[in-house]
């Protein structure tokens, strides 16, 4: 397994991660796994944008305040939990210590480990309603682990049971996100309902229920993502030219499409920014 360590801060936050990539049989299915830990003299706050893979967060310490972005029912505290990708920020507070372990999973390979995602896009699931007592267990052989490299090592093994079980993506789901992962969202849907054969409402229901969104709204939060990591480059491109690179047909829609995700503008977001923090476009709240 190969890793990468790294510690730093900014500003006030003082921040450890561990990084490391699964087993090669893993690799389709999880992206990384990373171990975290974080102190500040005071409470953070976090909004959290989508991308186009599902963390699995499991805390070894205190839990998370967790609102997720489509979740109605206000924050709710969670030790271990699952974020499917949605149409919306979500919001998380620590009270100034965090350890956690977080899970990239791939997004077919979320399917393959979750189960069916129709009714979870932008919602917060704890992990004990997907995996029952596996979920519960999970963290309390993490805590017991002594290290991040025994803590890897177990989630291959359990990730690989799973997996052995998981339901598998249909052929025709798999070839169309393909076409959209390596068009970064521009190919058009029509082109996607020809090449698969199907009628553009099965192609809808079978990518709701193994991505958890449509092909329309995955291609948008595609897009959204490659403009994401352009705007946070260095130095930074002009957001016109990155709204068109990204396939936006001006820069008054990534404006639109950055309200709709992040819950600010692009520039609100990028000036936000704490360089160096971990996370999936993380943003400190402002105190």
């Amino acid at each position: 397994m190969s890793e990468l360590s790294s510690e730093r801060e900014s500003t006030d936050v003082r921040w450890r991660a561990v990084l490391g990539r699964p087993v090669p049989a893993l690799r389709s299915l999880v992206s990384t796994y990373g171990e975290y830990r974080e102190s500040a003299p005071h409470p953070v706050l976090r909004r959290e944008v989508p991308t186009p893979e599902t963390p699995l967060i499991i805390e070894l310490g205190d839990g998370l305040l967790v609102q997720a972005a489509e979740d109605a029912a206000g924050p709710r505290r969670a030790t271990a939990l699952v974020a499917v990708p949605g149409r919306g920020p979500s919001l998380t507070r620590n009270e100034g210590r965090q350890h956690s372990v977080q899970i990239r999973l791939a997004p077919l390979g979320a399917y393959r480990l979750l189960g069916p995602l129709h009714e979870s896009a932008g919602r917060l699931r704890h992990l004990d309603e997907v995996w029952g007592s596996a979920g519960r267990d999970l963290v309390d052989r993490l805590a017991a682990a002594q290290s991040p490299q025994r803590r890897f090592a177990l989630l291959d093994r359990l990730l690989a049971e799973i997996a052995a079980e998981g339901p598998e993506p249909d052929p025709e789901v798999v070839h169309a996100f393909e076409r959209l992962r390596r068009t970064q969202g521009r190919v058009p849907i029509s082109e996607l309902v020809v090449e698969t054969g199907w009628s553009r409402g099965r192609l809808a229901q079978r990518f709701r229920s193994q991505l958890g969104q449509t092909p329309k709204a995955v291609a948008a939060l595609l897009r959204f993502d490659r403009a994401v990591r352009l705007i946070s480059a260095r130095p930074p491109a002009a957001l016109a030219s990155i709204a068109a690179t990204c396939g936006y047909y001006d820069q008054a829609h990534l404006n639109r499409d950055f309200v709709a995700f992040a819950g600010c503008s692009p520039t609100a977001w990028r000036d936000a920014q704490l360089p160096g923090l971990p996370g999936m476009g993380s943003m400190p709240a402002r105190r």
